[in-house]
C-alpha cells in the first residue's frame, strides 16, 4: 500500500527544510570568520528549537536564522520570530548545560536573503 499523501513531505517542504539547513550552515560560517564558537546547531528541545547556539569571550548567544525574499519587508520577517519559543528552548539548554550558568546571555538574528550579505542583529531582543 502506498504511504499516505498526508504523512508525506511535499517537494515544497522538503525543498523549505534543505533550504533551511543550507541557511543555518552559512550563518554558522559566518559567524566562526568573526571569531564565535558554534556550540550547537538545530538544537532541539521539546518547547522547540534554537537554530544556533554559539560563544564569544563570556557570552553565550543563541540565534535565530531568518531567510526572506530579497525584497521582503525586513521588519515583517523580524515580526515572525518566535521569541517565546526561543527563550524557553534557551533556559533548557541552559538547564541541561551548567557550565554555562553565569555567563552572559544574549540573543542574536541573522538574517539571510538571495544576493546580499547576511544582517546579523547584535542582541536582537532581551533576554530573559
Amino acid at each position: 500500500m502506498p504511504p499516505s499523501p498526508s504523512r508525506t513531505p511535499s517537494d515544497k517542504r522538503r525543498k523549505a527544510y534543505r533550504s533551511g539547513h543550507r541557511g543555518e550552515a552559512l550563518a554558522a560560517l559566518f559567524l566562526q570568520l568573526k571569531f564565535y564558537r558554534i556550540r550547537n546547531r538545530r538544537y532541539k528541545t521539546p518547547v522547540g528549537e534554537i537554530d544556533l547556539v554559539a560563544e564569544k569571550g563570556a557570552s553565550i548567544i543563541f540565534i535565530e536564522v531568518k531567510q526572506r525574499a530579497p525584497d521582503a519587508d525586513e521588519s515583517l520577517t523580524y515580526a515572525a520570530i518566535h521569541r517565546d519559543r526561543i527563550v524557553r528552548a534557551a533556559h533548557l539548554w541552559l538547564a541541561r548545560n551548567p557550565e554555562a550558568a553565569g555567563r552572559d546571555l544574549r540573543f542574536d538574528v541573522i538574517l539571510l536573503a538571495p544576493g546580499r550579505w547576511p544582517r546579523h542583529l547584535i542582541n536582537a531582543f532581551p533576554a530573559f
